[in-house]
């Protein structure tokens, strides 16, 4: 792993930070939640690269915007790795220690499910040509900061906005962005012009049989919507409903398939570009 390098300053800011685990707690209760369970999971058996991994942890998860703008990318970046022609987020060939499940369970509730590469967020604004974007489900709106950062038109709403209603996938702690992009609510979704003159990004729509996908499908379809971008597992997985599916199956053309898009180890997600037949 590529060791992480910073200003003296900020290394001072960390070791004062570590040093006081009360502080630490108040602050930042996500990180101490981390660092305590790190120590009692197994790690990928490399002493340094676990330490190594756990500075980036807290680097990147204490020092908000003024260290990063893809806080969550650069935590995960060094644990890229090719795996059976995908690119996962692991460990070791063995796939995910422990240690790393834990942490993605607490990033993944602080930023987005799906990891922002930069190469994914070029191949969305490849796909979307010149149509802004429209995200529903958006939770604390991480993909849609990404999108507009690189000079791309994105609007984003939630069912429930993080800033404003308890969301249960994105509940609220100390020392973390409620949200990264603005989110609105449904209501004023349902506000905006009908005409589907956008691109629709579904970024890990509930699944288990939730409606969700297939309602917000329906509803693009009927505006005259023709482009759509869906980030997530395919037809059985954690996302989206079989209506979903069966609805692109009979209506959609797959155009395109992100082959840089990074996933934890433990998900079969993908980043997909459909087409209106």
């Amino acid at each position: 792993m590529a060791k992480l390098t910073m200003t003296s300053s900020r290394w001072d800011e960390i070791t004062a930070l570590l040093q006081d685990e009360q502080g630490l707690r108040v602050k930042y209760p996500k990180v101490a939640e981390y660092l305590d369970m790190a120590a009692q999971l197994a790690g990928t058996g490399d002493a340094q690269a676990d330490a190594q991994f756990d500075l980036r942890f807290v680097h990147y998860m204490t020092g908000g915007s003024a260290v990063s703008s893809n806080p969550y990318w650069d935590i995960v970046e060094p644990f890229v790795a090719e795996h059976d022609g995908r690119r996962v987020v692991s460990d070791g060939e063995a796939g995910m220690s422990a240690r790393l499940a834990f942490a993605q369970m607490l990033l993944q509730a602080t930023y987005a499910y799906a990891i922002p590469a930069p190469q994914t967020i070029e191949w969305v604004a490849d796909f979307c040509a010149d149509l802004p974007i429209i995200e529903l489900g958006a939770g604390r709106g991480y993909w849609a900061a990404q999108l507009a950062r690189s000079g791309l038109t994105v609007e984003a709403y939630d069912s429930e906005p993080p800033d404003k209603a308890r969301n249960v996938s994105f509940p609220g702690a100390a020392g973390q962005a409620d949200i990264w992009h603005p989110v609105g609510g449904l209501t004023e979704f349902a506000a905006r012009a009908r005409s589907a003159d956008y691109a629709l990004f579904l970024c890990w729509p509930p699944g288990w049989g939730d409606a969700m996908s297939s309602e917000a499908l329906t509803m693009f379809e009927d505006a005259g919507g023709e482009r759509l971008l869906y980030v997530g597992e395919p037809k059985g997985g954690k996302t989206g409903n079989d209506a979903f599916f069966d609805a692109l199956s009979a209506r959609w053309r797959l155009e395109t398939v992100d082959p840089n898009f990074v996933s934890w180890g433990t998900e079969k997600d993908v980043a997909q570009g459909w087409v209106r037949i």
